[in-house]
């Protein structure tokens, strides 16, 4: 089994009902990149591209997913403002993404998040949903900007989950 597997199950065994934020007491709430992936969040949540793109520090990279995928052929990740602003066009712009974390662990100015990312996407006039399991991480400077947002994931695991839903 998985490592985040076993970590899914843990939280899923310590309370089924909410998983929202379980990890809040044990954590520094004013840690500056934890207040950056809630940023973030909020501005998946609103479709706030230029939003999203502000925070962003010039040198600032994503790997989500860590490594070669079809996402990022190569596995360098997305290091400038145009590949960021692509990948904001690819990835999130079609989607609704419910993020939800179960967990945080703060450290300087990064953070770890652990996560469910529930997502609805239109892909050639169809809905499908997808569920990803996985850690995120954030690390910002020390004026306030993402220098990296890196996400520990399978890939061919989030795709086995990919499945069209009615329009309706």
């Amino acid at each position: 089994m998985r490592i985040a597997d076993l970590l899914m199950r843990a939280y899923d065994e310590r309370d089924p009902i909410n998983l929202h934020n379980q990890g809040e007491d044990s954590m520094n709430k004013d840690n500056l990149a934890y207040q950056m992936s809630l940023r973030s969040r909020g501005y998946l949540n609103t479709k706030d591209k230029d939003g999203w793109l502000s925070m962003w520090a010039e040198e600032g990279i994503i790997e989500d997913p860590i490594g070669p995928t079809m996402l990022d052929p190569d596995g360098q990740g997305h290091c400038t403002p145009a590949a960021r602003e692509a990948f904001y066009d690819r990835n999130i712009a079609n989607a609704n993404i419910e993020y939800i974390i179960h967990d945080t662990f703060t450290s300087h100015l990064e953070c770890a998040n652990i996560v469910t990312l529930n997502v609805l996407l239109d892909m050639g006039g169809k809905k499908y949903s997808q569920q990803v399991n996985g850690v995120f991480t954030y690390a910002c400077n020390a004026e306030g900007k993402l220098t990296a947002l890196r996400g520990f994931w399978e890939f061919d695991e989030g795709a086995a989950t990919l499945k069209e839903v009615d329009a309706a």
